[in-house]
């Protein structure tokens, strides 16, 4: 009895002295240089934000804040690292939708389960696809007539995307099953290319990020329908939202988020987070951000992981309904 006694007065001593070490370890974030992997090549939108990101959390916090890119096998690769990593908030992550959504959705053996695996940080920025057409070849120009064009003559034409399981792809997946129409898919390795063919003609239609088509909408290369955003966007102010063209329930955004590795302790996972969210909010990115059509979230953990759950059941039941396989 005495034994026992004792040792739960030493746990009683021992449990604020294991919360005040985790509270230090957490105040001491980073000891070292903190690497935001990026699970696909330089020059995407993950690579941009996980580095506008990096560059103010390294002023703010006087320690060196770089970007790793780690591409390969749809991202997989890279998360796959981050799910194997030591939990201290010296590795992060910046990464797309795909990511953290729609390869659980579209992949069944994927090496990674992005709601169990990672400590998920923030959501971080979204954008709407707009869709677009080439203006020589489809004589629509609203989406009542390009349901009729499409009922008319979709079976022969095709549509482009950055790839299979992209949010181009699920989009317009999407989209045709809302609408009941048919088009073939056709897809490349990224957004530029995908646009390129359709301003040459190879291809009918796309959806696109805004940021990226705008240029090509404002130089008249492609023409817009309609943008998946609740309202219509500042960029393209004349461009209708997907309800006021007619279809309603058609809300659709690209994102990017941020995670750490799995097991996190909540204090560090507070430290880290509030260093990302003020990298986010910083003005300077925040008008980086606007030019290229992205809307900073930086929202909590908890409210991150509610909206992920969302994402990953509603791209799941358009994968399963379209029968949609990885390439």
């Amino acid at each position: 009895m005495t034994n026992r006694r004792t040792m739960l007065k030493l746990g009683a001593l021992a449990a604020p002295a294991l919360v005040l070490g985790r509270a230090a370890r957490a105040q001491e974030w980073p000891s070292k240089t903190v690497t935001i992997i990026v699970p696909f090549a330089p020059g995407g939108s993950s690579d941009i934000i996980g580095r506008a990101v990096a560059q103010r959390m390294t002023e703010a916090l006087g320690k060196p804040v770089v970007v790793e890119n780690r591409p390969g096998a749809a991202g997989e690769i890279g998360a796959r690292a981050l799910a194997r990593a030591t939990p201290d908030g010296h590795l992060l992550m910046a990464a797309p939708i795909s990511t953290f959504a729609i390869n659980k959705a579209l992949r069944p053996n994927l090496g990674y389960d992005p709601e169990t695996d990672f400590t998920n940080l923030t959501l971080s920025v979204t954008t709407p696809n707009v869709l677009v057409a080439n203006p020589k070849q489809v004589e629509a120009n609203d989406l009542k007539s390009l349901i009729a064009w499409l009922k008319r003559s979709g079976a022969r034409d095709s549509y482009s995307t950055s790839g299979v399981g992209s949010s181009d792809h699920l989009t317009m997946e999407l989209f045709k099953q809302l609408t009941g129409t048919g088009i073939a898919h056709i897809p490349y390795a990224g957004g530029a290319p995908a646009t390129t063919d359709l301003i040459a003609g190879n291809v009918q239609l796309s959806f696109q990020n805004l940021g990226f088509i705008t240029p090509f909408i404002r130089d008249g290369q492609v023409k817009p329908i309609l943008v998946t955003s609740e309202r219509r966007h500042p960029l393209l102010p004349e461009v209708p939202t997907a309800a006021e063209a007619g279809l309603a329930d058609f809300v659709v955004y690209s994102w990017q988020a941020m995670a750490a590795p799995p097991k996190m302790e909540p204090a560090l996972v507070r430290r880290v987070h509030a260093s990302i969210v003020e990298a986010l909010r910083h003005p300077s990115t925040v008008a980086q951000m606007d030019r290229i059509g992205f809307s900073i979230v930086g929202n909590s953990p908890e409210e991150f992981q509610a909206f992920q759950r969302r994402e990953i059941a509603r791209w799941t039941e358009v994968v399963k309904k379209g029968g949609i396989e990885p390439a």
